[in-house]
């Protein structure tokens, strides 16, 4: 593996593990009635590549899977950054 595919692995670990921690603390501070973590971060982070650790977080700690903007944007936007990648990876 190539040190710049090294450097893309592990900023997308650590941005999918930044998006499950988010919605786990969410989830938390939902519980204990205090200041929550907005949308806008939760899905800032999915746009920048923890769409995956975000989607596992919702179902995991089953936190804003009522909300269809989550049900829908979170696979949505995973859809469309495979599709980027296959794109940029294959040239379709």
């Amino acid at each position: 593996m190539e040190s710049w595919e090294m450097g893309i692995s592990c900023y997308l670990c650590l941005v999918n593990l930044i998006g499950f921690f988010l919605m786990g603390l969410d989830k938390w501070k939902a519980k204990n009635k205090r200041w929550r973590v907005a949308e806008k971060t939760l899905f800032g982070v999915s746009l920048v590549g923890g769409s995956i650790g975000c989607w596992l977080g919702m179902y995991i700690f089953r936190h804003k899977t009522k909300h269809w903007q989550f049900v829908l944007g979170m696979p949505l936007i995973l859809a469309a950054q495979v599709c980027l990648i296959l794109f940029l990876t294959f040239k379709i």
